[in-house]
Protein backbone atom coordinates (compact mmCIF):
# COMPACT_ATOMS: atom_id res chain seq x y z
CA UNK A 1 0.00 0.00 0.00
CA UNK A 2 0.98 3.28 -0.89
CA UNK A 3 0.75 5.99 1.06
CA UNK A 4 -0.11 9.16 0.05
CA UNK A 5 -0.34 12.92 1.65
CA UNK A 6 -3.28 13.38 3.29
CA UNK A 7 -3.88 16.71 0.68
CA UNK A 8 -3.20 14.08 -2.21
CA UNK A 9 -5.96 12.07 -0.68
CA UNK A 10 -8.59 15.34 -0.16
CA UNK A 11 -7.75 15.56 -4.13
CA UNK A 12 -8.53 12.25 -5.19
CA UNK A 13 -11.91 12.35 -3.43
CA UNK A 14 -12.54 15.30 -5.02
CA UNK A 15 -11.56 13.86 -8.22
CA UNK A 16 -13.67 10.76 -7.63
CA UNK A 17 -17.05 12.73 -7.06
CA UNK A 18 -16.04 14.84 -9.90
CA UNK A 19 -15.74 11.17 -11.60
CA UNK A 20 -19.43 10.03 -11.66
CA UNK A 21 -20.75 13.03 -13.56
CA UNK A 22 -18.40 12.12 -16.40
CA UNK A 23 -18.27 9.32 -19.43
CA UNK A 24 -15.92 6.64 -18.42
CA UNK A 25 -13.46 7.65 -20.74
CA UNK A 26 -13.12 10.66 -18.83
CA UNK A 27 -13.19 8.60 -15.86
CA UNK A 28 -10.43 6.69 -16.91
CA UNK A 29 -8.04 9.85 -18.09
CA UNK A 30 -9.08 11.47 -14.61
CA UNK A 31 -8.32 8.26 -12.38
CA UNK A 32 -4.55 8.41 -15.20
CA UNK A 33 -4.22 12.08 -14.41
CA UNK A 34 -4.76 11.31 -10.44
CA UNK A 35 -2.53 8.01 -10.92
CA UNK A 36 0.61 10.01 -12.30
CA UNK A 37 -0.30 13.25 -9.97
CA UNK A 38 -0.23 10.50 -6.74
CA UNK A 39 3.16 8.92 -8.03
CA UNK A 40 4.92 12.66 -8.83
CA UNK A 41 4.01 13.54 -5.19
CA UNK A 42 5.30 10.40 -3.99
CA UNK A 43 8.29 10.60 -5.93
CA UNK A 44 9.28 14.59 -5.01
CA UNK A 45 8.27 13.18 -0.98
CA UNK A 46 11.06 10.67 -1.89
CA UNK A 47 13.74 13.20 -2.99
CA UNK A 48 12.59 16.11 -0.03
CA UNK A 49 12.89 12.68 2.42
CA UNK A 50 16.47 12.00 1.36
CA UNK A 51 17.97 15.42 1.22
CA UNK A 52 16.60 16.49 4.63
CA UNK A 53 18.36 12.69 5.64
CA UNK A 54 21.30 14.08 3.89
CA UNK A 55 21.20 17.49 5.92
CA UNK A 56 20.56 16.14 9.23
CA UNK A 57 23.37 13.89 8.96
CA UNK A 58 25.51 16.77 8.07
CA UNK A 59 24.48 18.65 10.79
CA UNK A 60 24.77 15.87 13.49
CA UNK A 61 28.48 15.32 12.74
CA UNK A 62 29.13 19.35 12.76
CA UNK A 63 27.23 19.28 16.24
CA UNK A 64 29.53 15.90 17.41
CA UNK A 65 32.60 17.79 15.91
CA UNK A 66 31.62 20.51 17.98
CA UNK A 67 31.03 19.46 21.12
CA UNK A 68 34.41 16.88 20.86
CA UNK A 69 36.14 20.19 20.11
CA UNK A 70 34.33 21.85 23.27
CA UNK A 71 35.57 19.07 25.61
CA UNK A 72 39.01 18.87 24.53
CA UNK A 73 38.84 22.78 25.48
CA UNK A 74 37.39 21.80 28.96
CA UNK A 75 39.24 19.01 29.49
CA UNK A 76 42.75 21.63 28.63
CA UNK A 77 41.20 24.27 30.52
CA UNK A 78 40.86 21.56 33.87
CA UNK A 79 44.59 20.35 33.07
CA UNK A 80 45.84 24.11 33.30
CA UNK A 81 44.05 24.93 36.63
CA UNK A 82 44.88 21.56 38.34
CA UNK A 83 48.94 22.79 37.47
CA UNK A 84 48.07 26.47 38.91
CA UNK A 85 46.87 24.87 41.99
CA UNK A 86 49.74 22.49 42.29
CA UNK A 87 52.48 25.03 42.08
CA UNK A 88 50.17 27.41 44.37
CA UNK A 89 50.07 24.43 47.23
CA UNK A 90 53.57 24.22 46.75
CA UNK A 91 54.38 28.26 47.13
CA UNK A 92 52.03 28.05 50.26
CA UNK A 93 53.70 25.22 51.62
CA UNK A 94 57.36 27.18 51.00
CA UNK A 95 56.41 30.06 52.43
CA UNK A 96 55.15 28.04 55.34
CA UNK A 97 58.31 26.36 56.14
CA UNK A 98 60.59 29.73 55.26
CA UNK A 99 58.50 31.15 58.44
CA UNK A 100 58.89 28.46 60.75
CA UNK A 101 60.83 29.44 63.61
CA UNK A 102 63.84 27.18 65.17
CA UNK A 103 63.19 25.94 68.74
Amino acid sequence: MIKRPASLSIALAIACLGMVACSPAEQEQTEARADAAGDKAEVTAGKAGSALKEEASQVGSAIAAGASEAAQEVDEATDSLARKADAQKAETASDTQGNATPD
